[in-house]
């Protein structure tokens, strides 16, 4: 106890004896993205996804073995999945996806028999994202799996 109250002082005498008072010191104080952190957060812009409508993309190639394909339209008209109606399955779904010219849902999906979605696979967003063209947050140099061993 007698040493942690010790360096709690220590700690303290040190700051104040830099010159700085604690506001100047918090007024020096920036956030990761750049600004004081006593501002208001500003609000970012607006991104679009890259898609607009649905059937007018090509598929996004995946970056990595087992990544799940990524949505490549807009999903912002489209009403929330609930237990009633999935409209990513008017497009996807296992009676459609021909007519529709779309992506077929996934095997892994379906129930034993493959005639139904499995409700454990029903929420298409938990791993289905749409994209937005906008500039990396930090720097990141990952490198995806090449495209031959993707496809496997």
């Amino acid at each position: 106890m007698k040493r942690s109250v010790t360096i709690v002082l220590a700690a303290a005498l040190a700051a104040c004896s830099s010159g700085a008072t604690v506001p100047q010191q918090l007024a020096a104080t920036q956030t990761l993205r750049g600004a004081d952190a006593a501002t208001v957060d500003q609000v970012p812009n607006k991104k679009e996804y890259v898609g607009k409508r649905p059937g007018r993309q090509k598929p996004i190639p995946r970056t990595f073995t087992g990544q799940p394909p990524l949505i490549p339209h807009a999903t912002t008209n489209f009403d929330e999945i609930s237990l009633e109606e999935n409209q990513c399955l008017t497009c996807h779904g296992l009676d459609v996806y021909k007519k529709k010219k779309s992506p077929k849902i996934g095997d892994a999906h379906l129930l034993p028999g493959g005639v139904a979605v499995s409700m454990e696979r029903y929420l298409c967003t938990t791993c289905h994202v749409p994209q937005v063209d906008a500039r990396p947050l930090v720097e990141n140099v990952f490198v995806g799996t090449p495209q031959q061993r993707r496809d496997q």
